[in-house]
């Protein structure tokens, strides 16, 4: 056997900081657009945290493939569009701010913002919805990604019983609960994938998002996996139900608004995009 190449992969895996901007673009159609994308990036090295993109056919892997809608009889995970998806990590909102001030005017015209998402730790890695968000976190090349926003009245209206059984956790120290004995399965079992080879876990960065002035409060999802099919065995178990027609209750009290799959090559390689 030959030696193994040395990829210096993204630090996908970097502690979780206490800001992050979720930045979604599309290439625009005008001559210079691929060249202006290709040398921003591949100039930026020293600035980048984390930077994954799509339409790199030469780099995918053979799982990657469009993030795919899933409709179950009340909800639907919808799919939309983005080529390229910046997440922006820092310690201090200001810093992320200025990279991505910075960032766009490199771009220029070249790109057009389909979605910009900033968000923020919440006390203790909480969600909005009160809930400790994340587990175990392997590494993956694809990036699944989704803004929810939730009805946080419509939340609070339920007993912490009735939250905690939908979650599958206890809300104040982070405790797994069984199932019901209905067969209504939680949030917690139907995004946990199991099969012969034991349990498939993804890298989760979720960061909750919000404003009490506009009434808008939600979590941003970004799952970073080697396998995409575990994310989407998720969705399928989530929106259609395990079994089906019983969906995951907490889709009830939080609406997708954005749906992409992107591809986050090595830091090589996005180094090297300039001179392709």
């Amino acid at each position: 056997m030959g030696d193994r190449p040395n990829i210096q992969p993204q630090r996908v895996d970097a502690p979780l900081t206490q800001f992050a901007t979720f930045l979604v673009l599309s290439v625009n159609d005008n001559p210079d657009a691929i060249k202006t994308v290709r040398s921003t990036i591949a100039g930026i090295e020293d600035l980048t945290k984390n930077i994954t993109i799509r339409d790199l056919n030469s780099l995918f892997t053979s799982e990657l493939r469009p993030f795919q809608e899933v409709k179950g009889q009340v909800h639907t995970a919808i799919s939309t569009p983005g080529d390229i998806l910046f997440h922006i990590r820092g310690e201090r909102r200001d810093l992320c701010f200025e990279f991505e001030r910075q960032l766009m005017d490199r771009l220029g015209d070249a790109v057009s913002v389909v979605d910009e998402t900033v968000g923020f730790r919440y006390f203790d890695i909480r969600d909005l919805l009160g809930f400790v968000d994340g587990t175990a976190n392997p590494i993956g090349p694809a990036v699944p990604e989704a803004k929810y926003v939730h009805d946080l009245t419509a939340w609070k209206s339920l007993k912490t019983e009735q939250q905690e059984a939908i979650i599958g956790r206890t809300k104040a120290d982070n405790i797994e609960l069984d199932d019901a004995d209905s067969g209504q399965q939680s949030h917690k079992t139907l995004t946990t994938i199991e099969d012969e080879g034991g349990e498939h876990e993804i890298l989760r960065d979720n960061m909750p998002f919000g404003s009490p002035g506009s009434g808008e409060f939600g979590t941003y999802f970004t799952g970073y996996t080697a396998r995409l099919w575990v994310i989407e065995r998720m969705m399928q178990r989530m929106f259609v139900g395990n079994p089906p027609g019983l969906h995951d209750r907490i889709l009830d009290f939080s609406r997708p608004l954005t749906g992409t799959t992107f591809f986050a090559p090595s830091a090589s390689a996005l180094a090297s995009l300039e001179d392709d």
